[in-house]
């Protein structure tokens, strides 16, 4: 690490870093007077205000129902990037309103968060940032343990039945389409995508929550996820010939998109950070800072999102801390 890019991150003017590189980079602990107050101060400016200034009332954005429309507005979005953002349900009320109406709206009986209010609807990519993000916002619910239930048992198949089998009480969709991340949108191939985020959400559960089963859909993801070089990202890529290119624009926030450094992020996360077949993607991610120790901003929203994140191409705090924290876990 460079040494002035913590520095960089502790600076005043973005308070939301400034706290989660605190927490996260420095380790300061949670009874921390100057980590409490870091938190506070994130909690009272933007971007988590500008975020929660456009929920209403009851619990959603823009549209009531499932939230997953208008896309990169409504519930879904908002929830995932107050997430990122370092949001906590415990520091304000609507935020745990708002986790709440998602999942007496976005989730289905069966475990499936959904786009449409049906388990049709679901998707690893969705279903991997909402448990993620419910984590990471500090809401805890029962519910949740069957979603991360379908998480798990849809990548290893277990008591799923084929998209065919049209009378089954569960089995895959024409999106989720089978086991071990198979994806309509991928072509009905594994999708790098989707497994990142399902890896990702995993890594968050504390290992005494994980079932049986979770154990065995982490090491198939895990298999999967390393079963090419994550610094190449040949993995199946549905219609084109050669991988993504956004797979080496790193990016705040993340959402569906995903990028090398979220690999590496759930690979970590899941204690793999030195296994020698990740070892390109962190020599990659280091590669990708400049002199002073700071990433770019490579992939954004700009203008379709609550809030500015900077400046593509230029140096961005919040993808400097998302490569730091990648770089501390693998260390």
């Amino acid at each position: 690490m460079h040494p002035d890019s913590i520095t960089w991150l502790l600076e005043p003017d973005t308070p939301g870093v400034r706290y989660l590189a605190l927490r996260d980079l420095c380790d300061y602990p949670a009874n921390d007077p100057a980590l409490i107050s870091a938190r506070a101060e994130a909690h009272a400016t933007a971007p988590i205000t500008t975020i929660l200034d456009q929920m209403d009332a009851a619990g959603f954005w823009v549209e009531p129902g499932p939230g997953y429309y208008p896309k990169y507005q409504g519930t879904v979005w908002s929830l995932i990037l107050l997430a990122q953002c370092g949001a906590s349900a415990s520091d304000d009320s609507r935020i745990a309103r708002a986790c709440a109406y998602l999942l007496d709206h976005g989730l289905t009986g069966g475990g499936q968060f959904t786009v449409s209010g049906a388990p049709s609807g679901t998707a690893d990519c969705l279903q991997g940032n909402l448990c993620a993000a419910l984590l990471d916002l500090g809401y805890d619910d029962p519910r949740l343990e069957t979603a991360f239930d379908w998480m798990a048992r849809s990548v290893t198949g277990e008591g799923i039945a084929p998209v065919t089998d049209r009378q089954a009480a569960v089995r895959y969709y024409a999106g989720k389409c089978g086991p071990l991340f198979a994806c309509g949108s991928n072509n009905r191939q594994s999708c790098a995508w989707g497994a990142a985020k399902v890896m990702l959400a995993f890594s968050k559960l504390p290992p005494g929550r994980r079932t049986p089963v979770i154990d065995r859909a982490i090491e198939q993801g895990v298999a999967f996820l390393l079963s090419a070089d994550p610094a190449d990202a040949a993995y199946p890529s549905g219609w084109s010939d050669k991988p993504s290119g956004n797979w080496w624009k790193f990016g705040f926030p993340v959402f569906y998109v995903t990028d090398i450094l979220q690999i590496a992020e759930a690979l970590a996360g899941l204690g793999y950070g030195s296994d020698t077949r990740l070892s390109n993607a962190l020599k990659l991610i280091a590669s990708k800072q400049d002199a002073q120790g700071r990433w770019p901003l490579d992939y954004d929203y700009r203008g379709k999102i609550w809030g500015d994140f900077g400046a593509k191409k230029q140096p961005s705090k919040w993808v400097t801390l998302r490569a730091l924290r990648v770089l501390k876990a693998a260390a």
